[in-house]
């Protein structure tokens, strides 16, 4: 496993490419906000065999650079998809995305369906249910916030990630991963991109678009999510068609985390389909 840069467009983004070269199609793993590449760190080592297997670091979160007033929309995060891609070489692959990255997934395979073979939709993002209602009144509140110490927004931050976790201490180590980029003034700017980014008109706008997928596809969804319901999941398992809906017990949002072996095997059970 090797972790490299790609310059998209004079934006670095962080990847790692993981796997074994075969006849099977490439995978993609997109995480959402505000985590990172480590969301994946126990599913990939899981993946079948064949495959080449690519985890990205979106624009702002992870190693990748801070975007500096670039696009960081689903539909910015999915066009640069598509030019890693294409640096990658890659023609179509299967996107499997959790939270913001499975808003990215819809993107990706109704926009651009010839790059898209298959997607897995994991406690993701959809339809007007999100962010929630923390994330609004931060949102709304970013003229005071962002003028805040930043420590102060990271522990607001900290304890909304936590409840997305049934195991305490796994979701303790993870959340220091995934606040890491923001814990400098500098950081905190970068985390007001992203909240002024989150956008629910962008999958409100994709919605009406999900019966025209014709991607294979799973969903996936921990069955105590306390920020995206299992509503969420059945509605989207009803408007796409032919998909797979699976919800995985004594498990809350981090389900990629906490549920690893369950994830592995419904991927594997898609890749064949």
């Amino acid at each position: 496993m090797r972790g490299e840069f790609v310059d998209l467009g004079g934006a670095r983004l962080y990847y790692y490419a993981a796997g074994s070269r075969g006849s099977g199609e490439p995978l993609v793993f997109l995480h959402g906000f505000p985590t990172s590449s480590h969301v994946w760190r126990d599913v990939v080592p899981l993946v079948p065999d064949g495959h080449r297997v690519v985890v990205v670091d979106l624009l702002g979160f992870g190693r990748s650079d801070q975007p500096l007033g670039r696009d960081v929309s689903i539909k910015g995060h999915a066009d640069r998809v598509v030019q890693l891609l294409d640096s990658l070489r890659i023609e179509r692959a299967a996107i499997v995305g959790h939270d913001v990255g499975g808003g990215i997934a819809q993107h990706l395979a109704i926009r651009h369906p010839t790059r898209t073979s298959k997607i897995c939709l994991i406690n993701s993002v959809a339809f007007s249910n999100w962010p929630t209602r923390d994330v609004k009144m931060a949102k709304a509140s970013l003229p005071l916030t962002r003028h805040l110490p930043f420590t102060w927004i990271l522990g607001i931050l900290r304890s909304d990630l936590q409840r997305g976790y049934v195991e305490h201490e796994r979701g303790h180590h993870s959340v220091d991963q995934y606040v890491k980029p923001f814990a400098t003034p500098e950081g905190r700017d970068v985390l007001v991109e992203h909240l002024l980014a989150l956008d629910p008109s962008e999958t409100v706008a994709l919605g009406a678009r999900l019966k025209d997928i014709v991607a294979p596809t799973a969903i996936v969804w921990g069955a105590h999510d306390p920020f995206l319901p299992t509503t969420i999941a059945r509605e989207l398992h009803q408007a796409i068609p032919g998909a797979t809906l699976d919800i995985v017990p004594d498990v809350r949002h981090f389900t990629p985390e906490e549920a690893p072996e369950t994830v592995a095997g419904i991927i594997e059970q898609w890749l064949a389909r």
